[in-house]
């Protein structure tokens, strides 16, 4: 959609001097409202996503880039977004995650690395009659449908 494409040009401008900052993803809904998910290596500040706002707000209406009225929403993706972005993998390192693989199983347990292939995660694992062990998995990029943090309330 062009209107993606131009957004996601305005945001790569806007955060260009500032190398911690990523754009994660753009969505135009069709209830005409569009949503930007940036966020930052150490999280991303209300100032950043109003400066954000503002500069794309602004020449989305300088150019008359969408017709009709349209709500813009730019904030850092929510605690239940799943991760996009490698980027987002390293960030949450040492958190717990839950990732749904391509044959449809899930395995949860504690990010303890990433790379551009793959992440490693700590699982505890009880076999029958034994106690709890914690095992390190390697899962490739490739075999990844979806992960999302596990938040705990403990």
């Amino acid at each position: 959609m062009q209107v993606e494409k131009r957004v996601t040009e305005l945001v790569e401008e806007k955060i260009s001097d500032r190398p911690e900052l990523f754009l994660v993803e753009v969505k135009m809904l069709p209830n005409h409202k569009l949503i930007i998910h940036v966020d930052g290596d150490e999280g991303i500040s209300i100032q950043d996503c109003a400066a954000i706002s503002r500069h794309v707000g602004f020449h989305l209406e300088e150019e008359n880039t969408i017709e009709k009225a349209y709500n813009l929403e730019v904030s850092s993706p929510g605690v239940g977004e799943p991760l996009r972005l490698k980027r987002q993998y390293v960030k949450n390192i040492g958190r717990e995650l839950s990732v749904k693989l391509t044959g449809g199983e899930v395995k949860e347990g504690k990010l303890l690395s990433a790379d551009e292939n793959s992440i490693t995660i700590e699982a505890k694992v009880k076999e029958k009659g034994k106690k709890v062990q914690l095992v390190e998995t390697s899962i490739d990029f490739n075999d990844i449908t979806e992960t999302k943090v596990l938040i705990s309330f403990k």
